[in-house]
């Protein structure tokens, strides 16, 4: 199982200093904290995509390109990868050139954002958040998977004997996530292409999340995919710790109640009671994290939000540290002993050379 943290890249104001960071603040310890992700012994580091205030991962190619050359075994991936308002042509051609310089450690989510005015800003109607993303989808699988494409949609201008480059790595594509908090047609098109299916699980409580995946898992069996409990799930989430609850509870309560998405609204215990949050001991953040399997089953790939609303980065290495030391040992070795053999693991670049390559050879032995 993956285990990581994302960031959605907030320039939030501390509320216990008053201190607000810089944007070349932020970009800077942004790679300081990825970098400090491979240190603890974390898989995954995920960038999320805005193109307004108050954040500033407008660009996730170019930062996640610069950790990876500061960074050995590191799997890049974005939070957010908007498909309804970027070119799948520019999509195709930025993630490949990161996956050649990465070695193939990149990975991608594609989603539609939370920001309606983004897409006026690129000449997109919001009203088809969910044609575009069905289509921009279509053309993209389709550039990474055949060398000279014809294209004819509604959104775009046609495409005539095109050549998406540079092409995948080792002619195999990244492999594509598609995150959602609420949207069952994103769950559908997930499962139809047996891509991954990534949870937001952030602000809904947990009956919401079990019917995503669990609809995803049944349309992926539909499509013969393989069984629903070989569907391919990532999971949000996030937490705050301290050694002992209270001084958890003392410390974040401050950034939870001025954060910008849900501060100002429900009560840190409603939040936490009500949605995955979890804000207390390493202990408590392993029981609660080992729950999520009770409703949505074995799953592949677990990432945290830390480095939000506020916190200064010397915070979130700490927690980072505890991460990194306390919690995923544990849970690598609870959730390995749990899942059944046939439940495949997180897909990486190698494991999907190694299936290629197995399609390949069987392919010429029938023949």
């Amino acid at each position: 199982m993956q285990f990581g943290i994302f960031s959605v890249s907030d320039i939030t104001t501390d509320p216990t200093t008053g201190h607000t960071p810089s944007e070349a603040e932020r970009i800077k310890n942004i790679v300081t904290i990825a970098k400090h992700a491979e240190e603890v012994g974390l898989d995954v580091f995920a960038l999320g995509e805005h193109h307004n205030e108050p954040f500033f991962s407008s660009s996730p190619t170019t930062t996640l390109a610069y950790i990876a050359a500061q960074t050995e075994k590191l799997l890049l991936s974005t939070a957010t990868t908007l498909i309804t308002t970027n070119d799948p042509v520019k999509i195709a051609e930025d993630y490949a050139m990161l996956q050649h310089l990465s070695g193939g450690r990149v990975d991608l989510t594609m989603g539609r954002g939370n920001t309606g005015p983004v897409y006026p800003w690129f000449g997109k109607d919001i009203r088809a958040g969910i044609p575009l993303a069905i289509e921009n989808y279509a053309l993209l699988h389709k550039l990474w998977r055949e060398h000279v494409v014809d294209w004819q949609g509604k959104f775009r201008t046609p495409l005539q004997s095109f050549t998406s480059t540079p092409r995948p790595l080792d002619d195999v594509p990244p492999f594509v996530w598609h995150g959602s908090i609420r949207s069952p047609e994103i769950a559908e098109q997930a499962a139809f292409y047996g891509d991954g299916f990534f949870a937001n699980h952030i602000f809904w409580p947990a009956s919401h999340t079990q019917r995503m995946v669990q609809l995803y898992r049944q349309r992926f069996a539909h499509y013969g995919h393989g069984d629903p409990d070989q569907a391919i799930v990532g999971l949000g989430g996030q937490v705050f710790m301290a050694r002992n609850s209270q001084d958890a509870v003392k410390e974040f309560r401050p950034y939870f109640d001025n954060a910008p998405v849900y501060g100002h609204g429900p009560s840190l215990e409603d939040f936490t009671r009500e949605t995955p949050l979890t804000v207390g001991s390493p202990q408590q953040v392993i029981d609660r994290t080992l729950g999520f399997r009770e409703y949505v089953g074995d799953y592949q790939r677990q990432l945290f939000l830390m480095d939000h609303a506020g916190l200064p980065v010397k915070t979130v290495l700490e927690q980072l540290d505890l991460l990194g030391a306390e919690v995923v040992p544990v849970l690598r070795k609870e959730f390995a002993a749990l899942k059944p053999a046939h439940v495949p693991d997180a897909p990486t670049h190698a494991s999907l050379v190694a299936k290629k390559l197995a399609t390949e050879n069987k392919e010429e032995a029938n023949a």
